[in-house]
């Protein structure tokens, strides 16, 4: 009984049940929502939300409650810059990425800077962040979509590439790696969870957590712009606000995966289901026809849960 109660309470179990039971619930209400291409195309849209993820998840598990509110606004700069850098050219695809992973990144250094040297707290340094960059896409933009994605691009996002998956879902896929290779076998992986657990005694044994952290944050800024080139390979072109709408997501996908608020646990493979099983939540909740407030409203609800079930664990999961 006790090794079936810690396995149904491990949030990687949680989170794959809970992808069933949501597919189950879709497939109930809407006949047809489990078919293979659905599946393909909530795939898709989890990508997404799980590469901007992957940035939020660095920064939890840094730390000194290290959560980054601007990752939405630096998915709309990402967009706008990739969009008018390609202006829907293929031969400027490389060059749009580099555009936009670079500038955000280089944001995401400001944040991480005025948390580390100016000691800000981390909600504050980022939701002002978010602040200044919105600003900058009004000024930028006036206030009307800029940019088109190339052909190319858009072909790799939304079009079968191999095996009936697009392109996106194998760059998913070369993150997780990527992540679990950082986290798992490498001298930074290891200092990120020491630091996470214990910033003191972290810095004891001679750990720059200054410079760690404030790669961090800059890390989290890359992967939002790199998910903004995502976002106008998915829809064409962008908006100022085209990235809000996963700030709140990207948070809910790394506590349902199991990383604690606290810091210094969990793993990205969690927070890959956390994305996978939040989309399909959306995609439940669009197809009951509930208002958009009422989403947000679930959102919330499911946050403030699992806070209460997995963020004050202290217990270093790797």
């Amino acid at each position: 009984m006790h090794r079936a109660r810690t396995i149904l309470t491990d949030p990687l179990v949680l989170a794959a049940l809970s992808i069933l039971v949501l597919l189950g619930l879709g497939e109930a209400v809407s006949p047809g929502f489990a078919r293979g291409d659905q599946i393909v195309r909530l795939l898709t849209v989890s990508a997404i939300l799980g590469i901007v993820a992957a940035g939020q998840s660095l920064v939890v598990i840094g730390g000194r409650e290290g959560i980054d509110l601007s990752v939405g606004a630096l998915i709309s700069l990402g967009a706008l810059l990739a969009g008018n850098v390609m202006s829907g050219q293929d031969g400027n695809i490389l060059p749009a990425i580099l555009v936009a992973g670079g500038v955000t990144f280089a944001i995401g250094i400001v944040s991480g800077l005025g948390v580390t040297v100016l000691r800000i707290p981390p909600l504050v340094m980022t939701l002002g962040m978010a602040g200044v960059v919105q600003g900058a896409l009004i000024a930028m933009s006036r206030g009307t979509p800029s940019g088109n994605a190339a052909p190319t691009l858009m072909a790799f996002v939304n079009r079968p590439l191999v095996f009936g998956l697009p392109g996106i879902l194998f760059v998913w896929a070369l993150i997780a790696l990527a992540m679990w290779f950082l986290l798992r076998r490498t001298t930074l992986g290891y200092a990120i969870y020491a630091m996470g657990s214990n910033e003191r005694a972290a810095e004891f044994t001679g750990l720059p957590t200054r410079r760690l952290r404030t790669l961090l944050y800059g890390l989290s800024g890359m992967f939002a712009g790199i998910a903004g080139v995502c976002v106008i390979g998915y829809t064409g072109n962008s908006f100022i606000s085209v990235g809000d709408q996963y700030v709140l997501p990207s948070i809910i996908a790394v506590v349902i995966g199991g990383i604690s608020l606290a810091g210094g646990t969990g793993n990205y493979f969690g927070v890959v289901l956390g994305a996978i099983a939040l989309t399909i939540l959306q995609s439940v909740l669009t197809t009951l026809q509930l208002e958009f407030w009422g989403r947000q409203l679930i959102f919330g609800a499911v946050l403030l849960a699992l806070m209460l079930l997995y963020g004050r664990t202290r217990q270093l999961r790797v």
